[in-house]
Formats: structure tokens, sequence, C-alpha cells
């Protein structure tokens, strides 16, 4: 482990230098500068004293922690490293890498510089920091790397200040990646090998996927993991998810787990064994905790808490305080998971989905501040790489939840790309994270940020082989390309909408074809084609640098929603493909009178009328009376492997959206209107009403007249009633996607 530290020093300085430095026997004379690396428990480092430091508690004391000094004696600068330990000695490796000024030419020669004079101490906040890097089919890209590329990638992890890898083995065994470039079961190997390295936590997520009532699969799962345990050089950790997968009750897994940590520390004597409460009932999660309370078992480590656990706080008050808690985040995800984003545009939603490149560093950091303090760290939940700066924002809140934001964006950029662009690249990360935030069409800092991102990326030109500098751009493209098309293909659909709502009865046929010839100029004229083909060039580049999977037809990925973003850069973002489906429906009415009305309702769909309203449930852009976000992001779609023809407006919904309408006539007469599937429970000012109409199947109408004595004050509040659905999944339960108020004639 000794030699580790100065490896990373000497190699990672020589990447971005040419500069290598020698290491030492002797203390170097005359003015050659020294960067020292020792323990605080240390007197001297080859006869020279070590900086004094005050008492014996200061963070270079501490697991893990660190301090760097600076002294100048006769012209000579000694940089010195101090670690609490070995490990401490890494972490402070890790604040030098990132704080010098490195560049193989800058003003003509290479460029090796800490600005000082330093005198740091620092130790982290909380004990556990790591992140999940499966090698399996799931993954967008680390199913693709090659050790050498694992190795890096963790190495930078520790830089900045993980100590934990959590690796998934079986998992794949029987259903290996085309990306392979060794078998599942040899990179978990050699996984534990680089862990082993850099004295990093080796973290192993184990589910089982069978009934352990299976005596014969049970025993065949726990000779399983003792090969596994057998083979690897390092095991620290076991977690073992109740619920996600699985469904066993912890009656099975209980006994279950005793029985592997007893297989475990036959070769591994400190490695601990965690449990998560994820899918577990209210029964079930009852039975742990008076397990716990009547067992108290030995065996136990604690807790982690991830998608579908009961709540961290509850968690840790529940908790007997000699088990450990620790989060298991999903910062890969920005839809349908655990932290969807924010008023997140139904355009970014459809297009770059749940799992594309993602920094999201001022949102994580205020997550991480809401639950670290009930844990005892964590060890996120990641799919790719992604999510990179969210696992450096993470790793370095746990170390330290005081630190800046813009401090961390400004230390990742200046260590992945170099010290000249770190304050206007770690700027534009964040501008990215802004482009996510509300109405699309209204965020100009869209274009400010993909402006910005193109000035860095013709005046850096030495980063154009950089895969994170490649990830980003793609992000900054692709947010651009996305808001020009929305701005014009919702404009293309106001002029369709106009020649329907001008149809007359011997018009019908020939306003569907013009209306349709219109939406579709989206395909036929395509706007942007520079901005798309770089779009297309640098996913290209991203799957030869590190095989991040963003297109079906070139990839291979395990299934589309897997950060496929190249599958949907072109889905449609107006209704063209609903309108023709809508149009070939009305086709085939036979009662003109009929046509008519359902063009005239598709035409005033959004724009109901003067002193009318309406709302699309959950749009950040077309719902401002709705009060009610839904905090899981199910309000999202993800219908037919993303292609869905439905219109846009019912692939968002809400089942308990509420709303307030003012400034109403008090003399009209209104009605409410629906559109959803299954059932839809309202009440007016908490009265429940009674449908006039009320149809259960998608994209139907359900009504009520709102009785006038509601209205009298000239505002209504609108709220509905969850029905009783436990029984189904959440797929299957009851929709609300857009209410009208309408005003009667």
């Amino acid at each position: 482990m000794k030699e580790t530290a100065p490896a990373v020093l000497t190699e990672e300085i020589a990447k971005r230098t040419g500069i290598t430095l020698k290491n030492a026997s002797a203390w170097p004379k005359g003015n050659t500068p020294v960067i020292a690396l020792a323990l605080s428990s240390d007197k001297t480092l080859l006869s020279r004293a070590l900086p004094a430091s005050a008492g014996t508690n200061g963070p270079e004391f501490k697991a893990e922690g660190y301090r760097i000094v600076t002294e100048t004696a006769a012209g000579n600068t000694t940089v010195w490293v101090i670690g609490a330990d070995t490990r401490g000695v890494l972490f402070g490796t890790g604040w030098l890498l990132r704080h010098l000024k490195m560049s193989k030419a800058f003003m003509g020669k290479p460029l090796l510089e800490l600005p000082g004079p330093v005198n740091v101490a620092s130790s982290p906040a909380y004990p556990i920091r790591g992140h999940q890097l499966g090698y399996r089919s799931t993954a967008n890209t680390y199913d693709a790397w090659t050790v050498g590329q694992f190795d890096q990638y963790i190495r930078e992890l520790a830089v900045f200040g993980s100590n934990a890898v959590e690796g998934i083995p079986f998992h794949e065994d029987d259903n290996p990646s085309p990306h392979f470039k060794i078998p599942a079961r040899e990179m978990r190997i050699k996984m534990s090998e680089i862990c082993q390295k850099y004295d990093m936590d080796y973290w192993v997520w184990t589910p089982a996927t069978f009934e352990l009532t299976d005596k014969g699969k049970r025993q065949a799962e726990l000779d399983l993991h003792e090969q596994f345990y057998k083979e690897c050089p390092r095991i620290d950790h076991i977690f073992f998810p109740g619920g996600d997968p699985g469904d066993n009750h912890p009656t099975e897994v209980l006994p279950f787990l005793k029985e592997l940590q007893a297989k475990l520390v036959k070769y591994h004597p400190n490695a601990k064994m965690w449990i998560s409460l994820q899918g577990f009932n209210t029964e079930q999660i009852d039975y742990f905790y008076k397990f716990l309370e009547s067992e108290k078992p030995a065996w136990l480590q604690g807790v982690v808490s991830g998608p579908g656990s009961p709540p961290m706080a509850e968690t840790r008050y529940r908790l007997p305080k000699q088990y450990q808690h620790r989060q298991y985040p999903d910062i890969t995800h920005s839809v349908r998971c655990e932290f969807p984003v924010e008023k997140f545009d139904q355009a970014f939603a459809l297009t770059l989905g749940r799992e594309s490149v993602n920094p999201r560093p001022f949102a994580f950091a205020k997550i991480h501040a809401k639950y670290a303090p009930f844990t005892d760290g964590f060890v996120s939940y990641s799919d790719g790489s992604h999510d990179d700066v969210n696992k450096v924002l993470w790793s370095m809140r746990a170390w330290d939840p005081q630190m800046d934001v813009h401090g961390i964006m400004e230390e990742y950029t200046a260590f992945f790309f170099n010290h000249t662009v770190a304050s206007a690249a770690a700027s534009a990360i964040e501008g990215l994270e802004q482009n996510w935030k509300g109405p699309l069409a209204e965020n100009g800092g869209v274009e400010m940020t993909y402006i910005n991102w193109r000035i860095l990326e013709k005046t850096e030109e030495t980063l154009v082989n950089n895969w994170r500098w490649q990830m980003l751009l793609l992000r900054a493209y692709y947010d651009q390309y996305t808001r020009l098309r929305l701005i014009r293909e919702q404009e293309l659909e106001k002029q369709a909408n106009a020649v329907l709502s001008s149809a007359s009865l011997n018009t019908i046929t020939k306003s569907m074809d013009a209306a349709l010839a219109i939406v579709n100029k989206a395909d036929e004229e395509p706007i942007s084609r520079d901005i798309y083909k770089h779009i297309v060039d640098l996913s290209d580049a991203l799957y030869a640098s590190i095989g991040l999977q963003t297109s079906t037809e070139k990839h291979k990925p395990r299934n589309p929603e897997r950060g496929v973003v190249m599958d949907f850069v072109n889905y449609p973002l107006n209704n063209r493909w609903w309108l023709a489906d809508e149009f070939e429906k009305i086709k085939k009415m036979t009662d003109p009178e009929q046509q008519l009305a359902r063009l005239k309702t598709i035409a005033f769909w959004e724009n109901p009328g003067q002193g009318s309203y309406y709302d699309g449930i959950s749009s950040v852009a077309k719902g401002p009376r709705v009060k009610t976000i839904s905090e899981d992001a199910t309000d999202v779609a993800w219908w037919d492997s993303g292609k869905s023809r439905k219109r846009l407006s019912s692939q968002l919904f809400q089942r308990e959206p509420a709303l307030d309408y003012d400034n109403l006539d008090p003399r009209a007469r209104y009605t409410i209107r629906v559109v959803g599937e299954g059932d839809a429970l309202l009440r007016v000012d908490g009265r429940r009403l009674s449908p006039v109409i009320y149809n259960k199947e998608p994209e139907t109408f359900k009504e009520w007249i709102v009785p006038l004595s509601l209205t009298q004050d000239g505002k209504i509040s609108v709220t509905f009633d969850g029905p009783e659905e436990s029984q189904l999944n959440w797929r299957k339960q009851s929709k609300i996607s857009d209410i009208w108020l309408l005003k009667q004639p």
C-alpha cells in the first residue's frame, strides 16, 4: 500500500506535464523541490523532521485524514503530504493532484506548480463513501470496459475521496453483455484486486432472485458465494437487497445471511454483512426490527436504505445504535427514479430519458444534505459513467458537507481537463444542470450554455478525445437541438390546429391532409442539421472512447431505456404521430357531423376559449393551476419502449392532482372535463361530485357539472381522491392527464 500513493502521484503528473518525478532514498540536495509523503505517526522522513503539529487531535491523526503543508528553507520548497494512515496519504495525494497547476506546454515549457504557501488539514465527515460499478449488461458503459479502464476509474474516484467500490457478482454469468472484454466471473476478481491495490473497500451486491425455501437452489447459492469468497483477494462488505430484486420473507432471508456470514469470515475475517429493507411490507419490516431486539445478531453490520426502503430517518431511529446505516442513493437516473429531476420538461423526458449524461451538482448537494445526517455514509447506485459528475459531488460532500459546490466543480474540471479552463468549464457544467429547470421553450439559458461549450470546444482542442469532455459537449449540443426542435414543432402544431379549427363539413378530409402536411414538416424539412451531425459524431466518439451505448442500431445496448439517447434524438415534440392515428379513426366514421366535432375537439384541445381553462397535468409549461407534483416521477410515461404514439399530454399524468381556479364568473355555469385512464374521484371545494360522463378508457372523457353555489365567490379548488388500487402495479393504476374547466355559453 505504501507504493500506491507515490505511483498515483507520479503517473498522474506525468500524464499532464510530461515530467516524471523521481523517488529518492535520501533527501535531495540543493534547491530541488520535494514532495514528501509520510504518516502522521512518523517523527522523521529520511532524517528530515516532519512539520510540527498542534497536538495530536488534528485531522491528520484521524482515520483517512491528512495534512498538506509547504515548507521553504534556503530556497528549497517541500510539499508535505502527511496522512493518518495509508488511505490518508492517498487522499492527501488526491488533494494535491486536484490543486496542482499542470500543463505540458505552458508558456513554452511544462508547468507543475502549487500556489502557496499551503497548510490545510482534513478528515472525512462520513466513513463510507463509495459507488457501485456493475460489470453487467444493464450498464451503459461499464460492460465495455477493460481491466485497465476500471483501474483508472477507481483510482480517479479515490483522488476525489471515495473509499469504496461495489461490484455485482453472479448476476451476469448467464446473461453476458456483447461488450464484455473478459467474462464477468474474471472481472469481479479483478475488481477485488484493484480495490486491494488502492486500499478501497470492496462491497458486493448479492440479491436472491429465487425462493429461499427451495433447498436445492439455496445450497447452490451458498456454494456459489463460498467459491467467490475464496477466489477474491479482498471483500469487506456483502450487501443483500431484501426485495429489489427478490421476494423472500425475512424469516428466510436472515438465516440465509447468517449462513453466508459464516462462510464469508472463513476467507475474510473482518468482512461485514448488510441488508436493505427494500420491498418489505409493514409486517416484514416489524419482524426484522423485532428480530434485532430479540436476537441481537452480531453477524449483521447494518442496514442499507435505497429506493423502495422505509424513510431514512425512520430507519435510523428504529435501528439499534450498534448497527450502522448506509444510504444507497440513485444518482444515475433522471425520471422514474428515487430523485427525479424537478420541473423536467417533457421534451427532455422523452428524448434524454431516464439515463442520459446528467450532471446535477446543486440538486444532489441538497439531497445529500437532507439525508446524510441519518447515515454513516453511502455507496451510490450507478449504471454507467454518465453520472460521473454526480459521483464526485457525492464523494466530496461526504468528505466535507460544507464544501462549496462550485469549488468542487472547479477541482473536477482542473483535474480532468486543465487548470486554465477550470472556472469556465465548471460554470458550463452548472449551466447543463440549469438547462433542465422549467419549461424548455422559455429557457434561453440553454442557448448560452451551448455557446459556452462551443467556445470551450474550439479553444481546448487537446481535450477532443477526453471522454468526460465528450459527454458534456454531447449534452450541450443535444439540449440546444431539442429546444430548437421543440419551439419549431410546437409552432407547426399551432398552424395545423388553425387549419383544423376552420374546417367545415365540406373540407374535413382536405383539412386533415393539410394539417398533417404541416406537422410533418418536422421530418421532411429538418432543422439544425449541423448540430444534429455533431451530436452523431460525439455519440460515435463516446462509443469509441468508453463504450457508451447511445444507439440501438450501432451499439447493441441492453434496452432503449439504458441511456440510448440517439434512438430518441428526433422523437416527435408535437403530436404528429397521434394526429395521423386520430385522422385514420375519423376517416372511418360514417357521420360527417361526428367527424367535424372530433376535429374541433382536437383543434381546441389546449385552447378551449375565453373564460375556460386547460391544464396538462405534470407539464411544466401547460399546468399553471396545478399545485401538485409527482415525487416519484412515475408521471412521465415509458410506453412502447419509449416510442409511444399517444398524445404527448397523455404521457404525463398524476393520480391525485390538485388545482386552484380564481377570477371565475360567479353567474356562469362551469363543467369540469378530465382525460385519463381508470377512475377519477373528483371533489370541488371538498365536495364530492357525481359525473355526468364517465369513460375509463385511455384518452376518453369524464365530465362533471359544477354547482353554481360553489363558484359564487369566483374561485374553486379541485382535488381528487385516490382510488384503492394497492393490488395493482403502478403502471395499471388510474391516471389523470388533462383537465379543463369549461365555461358554458
